[in-house]
């Protein structure tokens, strides 16, 4: 009986984990992600100039 206790708390633990990487984490990083690459491309327009041939 023991170890059937350990695993429904062990899947209580897990089930929290993937609810908290599906709604927290996951979304958070791919913002940051997303965020940070147009912060760079933004950085470098800044210092390169806009894209396109030269006038």
């Amino acid at each position: 009986m023991p170890s059937e206790i350990g695993s429904n708390q062990d899947k209580g633990k897990e089930t929290r984990l993937f609810l908290f990487l599906v709604i927290c984490l996951f979304p958070l990083l791919s913002v940051a992600i997303v965020g940070g690459y147009g912060f760079i491309v933004w950085m470098y327009q800044l210092l390169a100039g806009p894209p396109g041939p030269p006038s």
